[in-house]
């Protein structure tokens, strides 16, 4: 079946990953089971603490969405063992006349070559110049002569020129040798002979041992097949592995992606390349059509809306869904999309409606988890983003969760902003980077009850937003320190002061300034920078 990702945002916050998990719970709930939650990031220690809280397993990791070659519909031909013959392959060839090439593998599955009609035409034509088994399982052409053995003669191989028998009155066979495989029908004579020679193996065509021959140093095999058929199958019953050349073989593996294959197969001459899984064990073939058209990934997007917030590749993949609650942006759809975006403070509010919309009450630990999700997004109802639906319905979740809103509210905040943790860690823990009116920049928001106590690492904030400034080419970059008791946000900003000056009203000294009331990145930090670029 295949797999939706449901996936929030970059650097997520408690809301991006919750919404994820919940709507992904909702949809396999009604009946469509491959829906799967992701994460595009680290969880913050915020986020951890709460799932740790209700014995909750963290969305799977997804770097990015690219195509890759488990997104294809390739080919699952016979994966062969190289101890079978060479008649096998080529029947198995013959059953799927769009088969290729057929991969040759180990007792462990890994790849040993590629087998293909040329190679086993060049084998064949081969032959004729050196008509020559070695050591050829006694097995393998009991099997391709579909043969039975007259007498017991202790060999498990056959090693010899294999010689054709003259017709009656022709001259006798000349055996070089008694390394000889003789392939005739009901001529007596020239059998005796070659008994009398000491040729190691007869391959008797429709015919009858004859009365009175030693069997004591020759086998001898009896086939339904004439000789001409004989004298060509019998060549088939070489191991196919002994045919997998040396050469270097181009293969793939699930997880490259289809640009980087797409470049060595225009580059290369071969028709069909073998895929290997994580354990460079075959599991299928890829040919240049099935390039054409790959299977896109499909995403429902979470918590955002905004290119540069999603997951790298997602303009290759098809997006189904958008569930969101900021501002309208820049993701643009091949097809048309289920798209809800609703002004609450919480993704989660959002998701904790359409479970209810649908008759379906969510999971105690679940409950408990959107309740936590509403509360750090709204940062305890203050947030102006904050409407009485998120109230409500944070409430009737603690409810059915079993979780107190106020206690909970403490338990998250507290957790937030660690002052032993790297300050790299703290700063891009909820980092999200906007392009508006031709400005891009970025702004990293950390929600805690003590802001004094973070501003004691101010100069390594600096430093560190400097560095970001000058790496990602920001016009602006802008630290929100909200805290949750004083009911605002201490900033940090570096490039474009003029800009932010006039926007709040404020001056900044020495990079910094108190924003009373201002809680909210979406809601009032970004609708003013965006008013003020127009």
């Amino acid at each position: 079946m295949e797999k939706i990702y449901v996936t929030g945002h970059k650097n997520p916050d408690t809301d991006s990953i919750v919404a994820a998990l919940g709507y992904a719970s909702l949809m396999n709930a009604t009946g469509k089971r491959e829906f799967v939650a992701a994460r595009l990031g680290h969880l913050s220690d915020e986020t951890h603490k709460i799932l740790e809280r209700f014995d909750c397993e963290p969305p799977v990791y997804v770097k990015d969405m690219r195509t890759q070659v488990r997104d294809l519909d390739f080919d699952v031909p016979p994966i062969l063992s190289e101890a079978v013959t060479v008649n096998r392959v080529w029947s198995a060839m013959e059953d799927d006349k769009h088969i290729s090439a057929i991969p040759i593998t180990d007792d462990d599955g890994h790849l040993r070559g590629m087998m293909t009609a040329g190679v086993i035409a060049a084998y064949d034509m081969a032959t004729i110049e050196d008509p020559t088994l070695r050591e050829v399982p006694l097995f393998n052409v009991l099997s391709v002569l579909e043969g039975q053995m007259l007498n017991e003669c202790g060999a498990n191989t056959i090693i010899g020129e294999v010689v054709p028998a003259l017709p009656h009155g022709a001259d006798m066979p000349l055996f070089r040798s008694p390394d000889t495989v003789l392939i005739c029908g009901d001529q007596p004579e020239i059998i005796k002979s070659a008994v009398e020679a000491g040729v190691k193996c007869v391959v008797l065509c429709r015919a009858e041992l004859p009365e009175g021959i030693a069997r004591d140093r020759t086998m001898f095999i009896s086939t339904p097949y004439d000789s001409l058929r004989a004298m060509r199958r019998i060549f088939q019953a070489i191991p196919a592995g002994r045919l997998t050349g040396d050469e270097k073989i181009v293969a793939f593996h699930l997880t490259d992606y289809i640009d980087d294959v797409r470049e060595v197969v225009l580059e290369s001459r071969y028709r069909s390349y073998p895929i290997l899984d994580e354990e460079d064990r075959v599991v299928g073939t890829l040919s240049r059509f099935h390039l054409l058209r790959p299977r896109r990934k499909k995403v429902v997007l979470v918590d955002h809306n905004e290119l540069a917030q999603s997951v790298p590749g997602l303009d290759e993949t098809e997006i189904l869904a958008i569930i969101d609650h900021h501002r309208l942006a820049d993701i643009q759809t091949q097809n048309p999309v289920y798209v809800r975006n609703e002004p609450v403070g919480s993704t989660c509010t959002i998701v904790a409606g359409m479970y209810q919309e649908r008759g379906l009450m969510p999971s105690k630990k679940l409950a408990g988890l959107m309740a936590a999700a509403i509360i750090s997004d709204t940062v305890m109802f203050k947030s102006p983003t904050c409407t009485d639906r998120d109230r409500r319905i944070a409430e009737r979740l603690a409810d059915i969760g079993g979780v107190d809103l106020t206690e909970l509210g403490q338990f998250i905040f507290s957790a937030s902003a660690p002052e032993d943790k790297p300050i790299h860690d703290l700063f891009f823990a909820d980092f999200k980077e906007f392009h508006i009116a031709g400005h891009t920049f970025g702004i990293s928001q950390i929600t805690c009850l003590d802001s004094a106590r973070q501003l004691s690492r101010k100069r390594e904030f600096l430093d560190l937003m400097e560095e970001t400034r000058k790496k990602n080419g920001y016009s602006m970059i802008i630290l929100m320190l909200t805290d949750v008791l004083i009911e605002g946000s201490r900033i940090l900003c570096l490039g474009g002061e003029d800009t932010f000056n006039q926007a709040f009203n404020v001056e900044l000294r020495d990079s910094e300034a108190l924003l009373p009331g201002v809680m909210s990145r979406k809601k009032q930090v970004v609708p003013m920078l965006s008013a003020l670029w127009g």
